[in-house]
């Protein structure tokens, strides 16, 4: 903990710059703490930081600006690839495109002030604005104030309690390897919790799949199943792409549609087919689920989604193409 006041001391404002720029692009280093060591440091008017606090805030609202707006037009260019590859390494690989999703889409540009303050969602926010297709200069308008409220909020946390983060500091370097310990045990509780959610997902959502080799049978052998594409409005205008007869139903309305959908197969003999393009199929399958609750009997989420039909060079459509 010494060591990491000397650095702030030692470097000031571009230490802390260089770092939250790496945090912003996702490397594992501890931008947060060091804007509170910086602040609490220039409430003390410890030698090196006097005068600096605007400098490490303006810094810090920069770097912020530089990291967010490389994921931001990653995102504008390669759309949910982006997503997908950063939420594979989220604790929630599942449910992180489709939660990012409908955060930004409910909120708007705010989302990227409240996502500063949500873990899981910082780092996948700006790459879903550009997916989304925010505005370049609506996006630096909303980032900016979202790392000026961040870095302030940090800041002003250190000049605060200057003294009893001072005080903590050095309780936490007295305890040396019980400090370390202690917060290992933390992360180790909160990761085996995190895990054990998403295997009672899992477990919901496990049902047989159809494979794209079986699904492109029926369609062409004439057994008319009813497709559907579980994707958000948002999602679809990202990607418009379909499988040939899609019917475009949100995951939140299966629902309210199953009247709908039981008139289309009460009569006959059709299968429902649900894809998404998210990992484990889980929108598709817990679309599949809620449907099967409902007495559906024929309905199967598709191995793979919308990715696996494409990459196996099967026809496509669009949803703005001629029905």
């Amino acid at each position: 903990m010494h060591d990491l006041i000397a650095l702030v001391i030692a470097h000031g404002a571009w230490l802390v710059f260089g770092v939250t720029v790496a945090a912003r692009l996702g490397v594992p280093v501890p931008a947060a703490p060091l804007l509170v060591i910086a602040g609490a440091l220039a409430m003390g008017g410890q030698s090196g930081m006097q005068g600096a606090a605007l400098v490490t805030f303006g810094l810090a609202i920069v770097a912020n600006l530089l990291g967010d707006a490389a994921w931001f037009l990653a995102g504008r260019r390669h759309g949910y690839r982006v997503l997908k590859l950063l939420c594979r390494i989220s604790i929630s690989p599942d449910s992180c495109v489709s939660q990012s999703e409908s955060f930004i889409t409910r909120w708007g540009g705010a989302s990227l002030v409240a996502a500063k303050f949500v873990p899981g969602v910082s780092i996948v926010a700006p790459p879903m604005a550009g997916a989304l297709g925010m505005s370049g200069l609506a996006f630096v308008g909303w980032d900016v104030l979202a790392a000026a409220i961040w870095a302030a909020l940090l800041m002003a946390v250190g000049m605060v309690f200057s003294a009893q983060i001072q005080q903590v500091l050095d309780l936490l370097s007295a305890m040396g390897v019980a400090a370390l310990e202690a917060l290992a045990v933390v992360i180790i509780a909160y990761l085996a919790w995190r895990t054990w959610r998403r295997r009672i997902f899992l477990r919901a959502v496990a049902m047989s799949r159809i494979d794209v080799a079986e699904l492109w049978a029926l369609l062409e052998g004439g057994h008319d199943p009813v497709v559907i594409d579980v994707r958000s409005d948002a999602g679809r205008a990202v990607d418009a792409r379909r499988i040939p007869g899609a019917i475009p139903v949100e995951l939140g309305q299966i629902k309210s549609r199953a009247s709908g959908l039981r008139d289309l197969v009460d009569t006959t003999d059709r299968e429902i087919v649900l894809y998404c393009n998210c990992p484990n199929e889980a929108s598709a399958a817990s679309a599949a689920r809620a449907l099967a609750e409902l007495g559906f009997t024929r309905v199967r989420p598709l191995a793979g989604g919308l990715d696996a039909w494409v990459a196996a060079g099967y026809r496509i459509d669009t949803f703005d193409a001629p029905m």
